[in-house]
């Protein structure tokens, strides 16, 4: 099975979920990645704030970052290869790059 990583931008804490002014965006990812880890895929967070080595070790995510800064972030890979830029797919596109079926329970 595939194994996708999302590289977030700097946030307060590992999800970005937490706080008075929660962004619905970022609960929406969390419950995306919620769901792609109960149909059994690998899934890998890393928050620029707190993890900045994930971020340094992965060639292209330090390339992209590189060339045009923050600005490329959110960014997602499928086993290592940059696959999103500046957003966050959706939950059927989470579903796809994994190989799932989106309508999956």
């Amino acid at each position: 099975m595939k194994t996708i990583a999302i590289y977030d931008p700097p946030l307060c804490c590992s999800t970005g979920v937490c706080g008075t002014d929660i962004d619905p965006k970022l609960l929406r990812v969390a419950s995306d990645v919620n769901w792609l880890r109960q149909q059994g895929v690998s899934v890998e967070r890393f928050n620029l704030a707190q993890q900045p080595a994930a971020f340094a070790t992965c060639a292209p995510v330090s390339e992209a970052l590189r060339i045009q800064g923050n600005d490329c972030l959110p960014l997602v890979t499928v086993d290592g290869a940059i696959v999103a830029r500046s957003l966050y797919p959706t939950r059927e596109q989470l579903a796809e790059l994994a190989g799932l079926d989106p309508a999956c329970p």
